[in-house]
């Protein structure tokens, strides 16, 4: 079981972050997972810097811990020539530490382009396009690609790892399951459900599959309930609400019903490292191997202690259901 920190991105600032990546990889996480958002869910949040100049800057400051995007979406904001260069890019900084985490996106960071922001099934094809333009571009040479969405025209990455980054796919149906399973290494996902990883192994995947664990660090719950409700109450809507809406003002005000109560039984709060572990649990029951510790919570470097002196032992000792991946 390896265990990661999610770097909010919508929650604080570049230079923050930096420093959070800092202390992770000193509190003894595996790898950091930065969200690449344009816009916070929430206003209150306050930040969404760039995440390709956030990891950078990790990667020459820190020596062993691993970076990843938890996700880019390389359809709508990025045409996927950019990934494939920023993440060749990454990964030659990083020596090798770099997981190129995509997903289909949300309408919350696409649609700033002015270029809309398809259904879901528009979407998924236009996934599968990028994905072949970025492992195509990975081969090297000078490469076109003509698709139904996306096209490439004379295009070369100079600069290439001698190995590509992996790259995780998030998943939370059988479509793109099966996207994962044929064009990416590992599976991305935010919902403990079995059947996403089943899906995943059906189409034959074979890879690590990631998962985001929501917690709240605070002395007791209910301070860190309430942190978590303030900032991360858009958590709790579920995938369908999270990719369609626009803007920070209308998760507002889709989250106006959203109770303290809604917090601790979504996250584990509080101190006491148990509920930690069975939050977690239900991930690695499910079948996840990476397990993404998302700290809603109002005190980071709290957290990181908790971790490194409560967590670290008791998470790498669970299982994944099925033997996990590679």
């Amino acid at each position: 079981m390896q265990i990661g920190y999610k770097l909010a991105a919508e929650a604080f600032g570049p230079a923050e972050l930096v420093r959070q990546a800092v202390l992770a990889e000193r509190a003894g996480f595996d790898f950091v997972e930065i969200s690449d958002h344009y816009h916070p869910w929430l206003d209150n949040q306050g930040h969404s810097p760039f995440a390709w100049t956030v990891l950078g800057t990790i990667a020459a400051k820190t020596e062993r811990i691993g970076l990843a995007t938890g996700v880019t979406c390389p359809t709508v904001r990025y045409h996927p020539a950019i990934i494939a260069q920023a993440a060749a890019t990454l990964a030659l900084v990083s020596e090798g530490r770099f997981v190129l985490g995509v997903g289909s996106g949300e309408r919350l960071n696409e649609h700033v382009v002015g270029r809309g922001f398809p259904d879901v099934s528009l979407r998924h094809e236009m996934f599968r396009e990028a994905l072949e333009i970025i492992r195509l571009l990975w081969r090297g040479g000078y490469r076109s690609y003509e698709g139904k969405h996306l096209r490439l025209e004379d295009a070369r990455v100079f600069d290439l790892p001698d190995e590509p980054p992996p790259i995780a796919v998030a998943a939370s149906g059988p479509p793109s399951a099966r996207i994962a399973a044929e064009l990416g290494d590992g599976l991305f996902a935010t919902e403990p459900k079995p059947e996403i990883v089943r899906h995943y192994r059906e189409a034959g995947g074979s890879g690590p599959g990631y998962a985001e664990v929501p917690t709240a660090w605070a002395p007791d719950e209910r301070t860190a309930a309430r942190a978590a409700l303030e900032t991360t109450r858009w958590a709790v809507t579920g995938w369908k609400v999270m990719s369609e809406l626009p803007n920070p003002v209308n998760f507002a005000a889709a989250t106006t019903t959203v109770r303290e109560e809604d917090m601790l039984e979504n996250f584990a709060c509080g101190s006491d490292p148990e509920r930690y572990v069975e939050m977690a649990r239900q991930y690695a029951d499910a079948g996840f191997d990476r397990l993404v510790l998302m700290n809603a919570g109002p005190d980071p470097d709290g957290f990181l202690d908790f971790y490194s002196g409560e967590l670290d032992g008791r998470l790498r000792a669970l299982e994944p259901a099925g033997g996990g991946g590679s």
